[in-house]
C-alpha cells in the first residue's frame, strides 16, 4: 500500500509540473502570437506605403 501511495504522490508532482509548464507556455504562445500578428500588420502598412498592387499576406507562396 505503501508503494501506491508512493506513485501516487510521484504522479500527483508530475502532473502539478505539466501544468505548470502548459500555463507558461501557453502565456509564451499568447505573446508571440500577438508579436507576430503586429509583425503583419506592420508589413501590411509598409507594402500599402510602398503601391504594392496585392500585399505578400495575400499571396501563395510559390509552390502552391
Amino acid at each position: 500500500m505503501q508503494h501506491i501511495e508512493e506513485k501516487l504522490a510521484h504522479m500527483e508532482r508530475v502532473v502539478e509540473d505539466l501544468s505548470d509548464v502548459i500555463a507558461r507556455q501557453q502565456a509564451e504562445i499568447g505573446i508571440l502570437s500577438r508579436r507576430v500578428q503586429l509583425l503583419m500588420e506592420r508589413e501590411a502598412e509598409r507594402e500599402s506605403e510602398a503601391g504594392a498592387s496585392v500585399t505578400l499576406s495575400d499571396q501563395r507562396p510559390p509552390h502552391w
